[in-house]
């Protein structure tokens, strides 16, 4: 059976068959090395070369080289724009204390007393005025309005608006109202930023990210701290930390920081003497701190909160109340001059340990009130400042009890004055992560990590658990937009009919509504969530849509697959522009 195999085998057919194959495989082989290579050639094109193809036609398409180069420009403009609103303060405060420092403690101490009590008088008599005939909302604009402005308003800043809110700020302080100057620093960067990048027609995410820029660069300047000024623009304005936002608002902060050192110098806004934590066993008096600053932070927010619903529970022209107010805080000032203005000298001070401890107490009551005045009467300036000073006057407080107490393992209390500084203003502002970075910017300090970030945690804990908001969010729910309820509300109040309905063709035929109809109507400039609720109460999918001068007339129609299908393109967009 084997050799009648193996005669198969071996006939012609079957050895030229045996060839054929022998040679394809051999074939095969000497082909097989040139298909790899094409293989591997053509992964790498489509991996690497059309990848990045497609990625840089993608960021040309996006004008992203134009928005890096806004970045730059928006940075030397806010930068320059921060350092003139620091000079004008001092040009308005030159005629009462003779003197363009920012040492107003010291300088008050040489002018008569009833200086000191008809300065502020005097500048709310005419802020008030200018706010009433000349402002509309008849208030100055900070940084909650920026964040509005990012949330529901397309980015656009009214000029005017902008720079006349500056100059009350810049009027005020150097009257010396009790405020900071952070935030009108920061409303004006974001308005130099919004001017600019409308002169170039950018998409909405560019044009927030430009408007984060002017922010970012406001802070740095104002603090020479170009981290804490990325951070703040992030966590506050933009409230996402996309990738592609980073670039603009980096380079616009290092910009308004470098600005800020040529022409300011090269060191901290807060010098600091030296300290040191002695021990571990002094963690548990770091947490009682981070206890004790959230109660003064929540007992900040209330005295605000309750001081303007007092004063505007009366009614008088607007002049008269910040004249009034100015008068109390003069009147506060007579007694404890270290209230009027931003307050920095003060907060030297309480750093350097050069406070005793019943001044330390007395001015936390009485910067508490005489911020509280300020800002009920709409005096203009921010909160920033403040609460930089209370937190630091705090901390110094707790430190010489601590010291006191436990002098073998307390540190100087120039280091709880840090830590306190921290804690009240990441409460206040709601940016505990840019508020540690500034303070470690502010203080050139950095071996303190491990105490901020316990201290700072424990105090934003403790005022999210009892005011549930920062001092920002209570403006802003005052006109009805509630950031922290997600994205969705915002969207839902940005967007407007107009934006989705569909104009009648017959527009040469007017069409009405009945006088006794009880058809459902919309106006253009309604929001979706109205239109919306408007869908659900009536039944209907379209709804008319009438004129704003004429609410009889038919403009055109508003559907309600049209409305959702908006809806859920911008949620798509927000979520995009969040993770790029």
């Amino acid at each position: 059976m084997h050799d009648s195999e193996q005669t198969k085998t071996d006939t012609p057919k079957a050895r030229s068959r045996l060839a054929r194959y022998r040679d394809e495989r051999e074939q095969a082989r000497e082909q097989n090395p040139r298909s790899l290579a094409a293989v591997a050639r053509e992964s790498v094109q489509n991996a690497i070369f059309e990848r990045f193809q497609h990625n840089f036609s993608d960021f040309i398409g996006d004008r992203q080289p134009l928005t890096w180069a806004l970045g730059l420009g928006i940075g030397i403009a806010v930068g320059y724009a921060a350092l003139g609103f620091r000079k004008l303060i001092g040009v308005f405060q030159l005629p009462w204390l003779m003197t363009t420092s920012e040492r107003v403690a010291s300088a008050a101490a040489e002018v008569p007393w009833w200086v000191i009590l008809l300065a502020p008088a005097v500048g709310g008599l005419i802020v008030g005025f200018i706010l009433q005939h000349f402002v509309a909302g008849q208030r100055a604009h900070a940084v909650a309005d920026v964040i509005e402005y990012r949330s529901l308003r397309d980015c656009r800043i009214d000029p005017k608006t902008g720079l006349i809110s500056a100059l009350l700020a810049a009027m005020s302080l150097g009257a010396g109202a009790s405020a900071g100057r952070e935030g009108p620093v920061v409303h004006l960067g974001a308005t130099l930023a919004s001017w600019l990048e409308y002169r170039f027609h950018l998409s909405p995410a560019n044009r927030r990210t430009l408007l984060a820029s002017g922010v970012a660069a406001a802070v740095a300047a104002s603090f020479n701290a170009p981290i804490a000024g990325v951070l703040f623009a992030h966590e506050v304005i933009l409230r996402h930390y996309a990738m592609r936002a980073f670039v603009p608002i980096v380079i616009a902060s290092v910009t308004g920081g470098v600005i800020s050192r040529i022409h300011l110098g090269n060191f901290p806004a807060f010098t600091i003497p030296d300290y040191q934590i002695t021990s571990f066993l002094e963690v548990p008096a770091f947490a009682l701190l981070g206890v004790t600053c959230a109660a003064v932070a929540i007992l900040f927010q209330f005295t605000i909160i309750a001081s303007e619903r007092i004063v505007w529970h009366f009614e008088s022209p607007l002049w008269l109340r910040t004249a009034l107010g100015g008068l109390a805080v003069g009147a506060i000032a007579i007694v404890f001059p270290e209230v009027l203005g931003v307050g920095y000298e003060t907060t030297d001070r309480a750093l350097y340990m050069s406070l005793p401890l019943w001044m330390l107490l007395a001015l936390i009551v009485a910067k508490t009130l005489a911020t509280a005045i300020t800002l009920a009467v709409r005096f203009a300036g921010g909160i920033f400042s403040p609460s930089l000073y209370l937190g630091a006057l705090t901390g110094a407080a707790f430190g010489i009890v601590a010291t006191t107490a436990f002098p073998e393992v307390g540190a100087s209390y120039g280091l709880y004055a840090i830590l306190g500084m921290g804690a009240v203003a990441a409460c206040v502002l709601g940016a505990p992560i840019s508020t540690i970075l500034i303070c470690f910017e502010l203080t050139s300090g950095y071996e303190l990590s491990l105490a901020l970030l316990l201290t700072v945690s424990i105090a934003v804990g403790l005022n999210q658990a009892l005011l549930g908001q920062s001092y920002f969010d209570w403006q802003l729910a005052k006109r009805g937009l509630f950031l922290q309820e997600g994205p969705h509300k915002s969207i839902m109040r940005r967007l407007t009919v107009s934006g989705f309905m569909s104009e009648r063709s017959d527009k040469a035929d007017k069409k009405h509504l009945a006088a006794d109809s009880e058809e459902p109507w919309l106006l253009p400039s309604d929001t979706l969530e109205r239109a919306l609720r408007t869908f659900d109460r009536s039944g209907k999918a379209r709804v008319a849509v009438v004129s704003e001068n004429d609410q009889s007339l038919i403009i055109g129609w508003a559907e309600r697959m049209h409305a959702l299908n908006a809806f859920n393109k911008a949620l798509i967009d927000a979520h995009v522009e969040e993770h790029r």
